[in-house]
């Protein structure tokens, strides 16, 4: 493969860490003191802080806008919302826009960059009829709402979404939903207008064509944020992770996305992309947690050296900047393979950074705490925020049992069957 980067590619990323560095640094620290003082004096926390529409409108005239569009959508939508030149971007040329934005919480929302808005606004691309297009993928791609995807479920193990109970049942000219959902992010926004809601809609056909994807308005009368959930102490306000109940939620079947018991195929369509822009927004937040521990290792003095010249450090800054460094040409690779042979030819490749991305960010950002000692776990340094992220992202999206049973399947297959020939 070719790891040079496109002449696009590489002046969006510079304009794209310039805006971070200048911009959205400089406020992300204002925002999140106001945040936390709302929330500590018992007001609610979860409505977009003004600064955050002032950096979204500063982006878009600067072209810095719905940079996720995939290469293809060169349409009115990608004339009208997107980037620089009215046209997507393959994986390979969005890779490294994707790791400038994982340097910073806000940025993916200052750019309507942000899961799960990207992934929904993917599918509404690619299987939208043109009715559900108007009506929610272009207020979507204007920044003027925000949306959810309501999959994981409390009461089965998600890990197999085929244990799925919720339930999209048609009946006549509707359909009926009925389930609960948690983990759904994106739903502690005010703003979050639209839920793209998994159920099963017909229990006896085969395993995966047994599910329908449903657009769920979210004042449809029967659903109901039950509550919020924090990871690991986190709220991630403005978005947010919550539990959702959908109650005898009755709905158009045009709501169905594509028809039903199509949603595997959707989400097989949604997820390959989408663990790329994941896995290198992730090498981003490792790059940044590096930095900072080197910042710390060479300032900070212990027992009359700087604390990189004691237990090792030295030795540990460089294995983390081996790994990065690993986990990122193994993310490219992954993109180029999604660009060149598409989601099946690409399978293996996006388990892979699945699996080997977080935990490589874990491990990074865990000796990165470490350097920094009690300050490392506080608000006064990223770190911790950085933590929660990255070990979150070992479960969403596949946990690494899944993502390993998948690369050793795909491994094992031409053993096996050669082993069955002879």
């Amino acid at each position: 493969m070719d790891f040079s980067l496109s002449e696009r590619s590489l002046d969006l990323t510079r304009r794209v860490r310039d805006f971070i560095d200048t911009e959205i640094e400089p406020a992300e620290r204002i925002m999140a003191a106001d945040v936390a003082a709302r929330r500590a004096a018992g007001e609610d926390p979860w409505p977009a802080h003004p600064l955050l529409k002032e950096l979204q409108s500063k982006a878009r005239k600067q072209g810095l806008w719905n940079l996720f569009l995939p290469a293809g959508h060169e349409g009115p939508y990608a004339v009208q919302f997107g980037t620089d030149g009215g046209a997507g971007l393959t994986n390979a040329d969005y890779a490294p826009i994707a790791e400038a934005m994982g340097r910073s919480f806000s940025a993916p929302l200052v750019f309507n960059c942000n899961a799960p808005d990207t992934g929904n606004m993917e599918v509404l691309l690619k299987y939208g009829s043109k009715e559900q297009q108007a009506e929610w993928l272009e207020p979507l791609l204007d920044g003027r709402i925000r949306s959810a995807f309501l999959m994981t479920e409390p009461g089965v193990a998600s890990s197999d979404a085929t244990n799925m109970e919720a339930s999209a049942v048609i009946d006549g000219d509707e359909v009926v939903l009925n389930g609960r959902k948690w983990w759904s992010t994106g739903v502690g926004n005010p703003d979050c207008k639209v839920g793209i809601f998994m159920g099963v809609t017909d229990s006896e056909a085969s395993r995966h064509a047994r599910h329908s994807m449903v657009l769920v308005p979210f004042d449809s009368p029967g659903v109901k944020v039950e509550r919020m959930l924090s990871a690991f102490g986190q709220h991630d306000e403005p978005i947010g992770h919550g539990e959702v109940s959908l109650t005898d939620v009755r709905l158009p079947v045009t709501n169905i996305i594509a028809g039903p018991g199509r949603a595997f195929e959707i989400a097989q369509g949604r997820l390959g992309p989408g663990r790329v822009h994941h896995a290198m927004r992730l090498v981003g937040l490792a790059e940044r947690a590096l930095e900072l521990a080197c910042e710390r290792a060479t300032t900070r003095v212990a027992f009359g050296k700087p604390i990189a010249n004691l237990g090792g450090n030295r030795e540990r800054l460089a294995q983390a900047r081996i790994a990065i460094n690993s986990a990122r040409l193994l993310v490219h690779h992954a993109a180029w393979k999604l660009d060149v042979e598409g989601t099946a030819g690409a399978l293996s490749a996006v388990s892979e950074i699945k699996v080997a991305v977080p935990q490589m960010a874990c491990d990074v950002i865990d000796m990165a705490i470490q350097l920094h000692g009690g300050a490392g776990m506080s608000e006064d340094f990223p770190l911790s925020a950085a933590y929660a992220n990255a070990r979150s992202l070992r479960l969403a999206d596949g946990p690494d049992e899944v993502h390993l049973g998948v690369i050793a399947r795909i491994l094992l297959h031409p053993y096996s069957e050669k082993a069955s020939r002879s």
